[in-house]
């Protein structure tokens, strides 16, 4: 049924309506809108937490069991650099080792076969000793009885087993070390985005800590659902060089596809009963605006795609629950 809205129905309200002349009114300033091409893309939003990246993840497991002398690295969450010292031990072990080193460069060391010299250096580098350890051996002729484990990685001390005078065993993990240069974000979403995932072009990551926005460098969804939330995880990986993010920190991914020329109109403009939806198109006539059934999907909270029953610059009242309205006024519905 076409509405049909004339300012000459003013007119004929009787005298005793005439309190609501201001209110009928104003029922005839109507905005409208015009059907418009925007080129853009679908956004979606989900959540998630920063999480440590698996390859990131170093364990300090001396080849050798030995004493702890002297600990270097002593705190938790203490940031160490590569090539930094974490602790001294005493290993008899690697002492005896040392001692068949100096012995067998002694014994070479005027001679052409080196065989039992490289067989000793080896097995002190397969038990772990560094390479500056053993040139000190040779330089200074002495074996000492204190050995130097160093950080092969940059990154922070998660784990700490040790303490002065500790005893440890071969294969004992002295240190859980983690480099944070590069994290995971890992979000949760439903199974009906898996398809949404499929086309995502973009993720943009931000947090409360920083007004940067961090852009994936890869994704993974991870094969396994919930039950108990009905929800798939997605994990993004980020860089952090400058070590900002933490694991734990709340993150927003907002996920986007690839920009687009889409057919729109403002969600206001809109209005969905029984299940379909509906526009007030501009009319013939000055004051005319006829109910139009459309076709539309999401593009954002703000803004509906047109898939069918409109073309660019068609005119459609701005607010269509505002024509619902003023309808039932005039015509005395409420």
């Amino acid at each position: 049924m076409r509405l049909i809205h004339k300012i000459i129905l003013i007119s004929l309200l009787p005298l005793s309506l005439m309190a609501r002349e201001s209110t009928v009114k104003q029922l005839f300033s109507v905005q409208t809108v015009k059907v418009k091409v925007e080129k853009t893309n679908h956004v979606r939003k989900n959540f998630g937490f920063v999480t440590v990246d698996d390859a990131r993840v170093h364990h300090i497991t001396p080849r050798f069991g030995g004493f702890v002398e002297k600990i270097y690295a002593d705190k938790i969450y203490k940031y160490v650099r590569k090539g930094e010292p974490l602790v001294t031990v005493y290993s008899p072990e690697v002492y005896k080792a040392k001692e068949d080193y100096l012995n067998s460069y002694n014994y070479t060391k005027n001679t052409h076969h080196k065989g039992m010299l490289r067989s000793a250096k080896l097995r002190l580098e397969l038990l772990g000793v560094s390479q500056k350890e053993i040139n000190e051996l040779i330089k200074t002729k002495k074996v000492s009885f204190k050995t130097t484990i160093y950080s092969h990685v940059n990154g922070y001390i998660f784990k700490k087993t040790i303490s002065h005078g500790s005893a440890f065993n071969a294969k004992a993990q002295l240190y859980e070390i983690v480099n944070l240069d590069e994290v995971w974000v890992e979000a949760k979403v439903y199974e009906n985005d898996i398809n949404w995932l499929n086309d995502a072009d973009t993720f943009d990551v931000s947090f409360k800590s920083t007004d940067k926005i961090y852009t994936a460098i890869s994704t993974l969804l991870y094969p396994n659902l919930d039950p108990k939330e009905a929800t798939l995880t997605l994990r993004l990986h980020l860089k952090n060089t400058n070590t900002k993010l933490f694991p734990g920190m709340y993150a927003t991914v907002i996920s986007k596809d690839k920009t687009q020329d889409y057919l729109t109109l403002p969600t206001d403009a809109i209005i969905r009963k029984d299940g379909k939806f509906y526009v007030f198109i501009v009319g013939e006539y000055e004051g005319e605006y006829d109910p139009l059934e459309i076709s539309v999907k999401v593009l954002n909270p703000h803004t509906y795609i047109i898939t069918q029953g409109l073309n660019t610059g068609d005119e459609v009242v701005s607010n269509a629950l505002f024509m619902l309205d003023s309808d039932a006024q005039v015509n005395g519905l409420y």
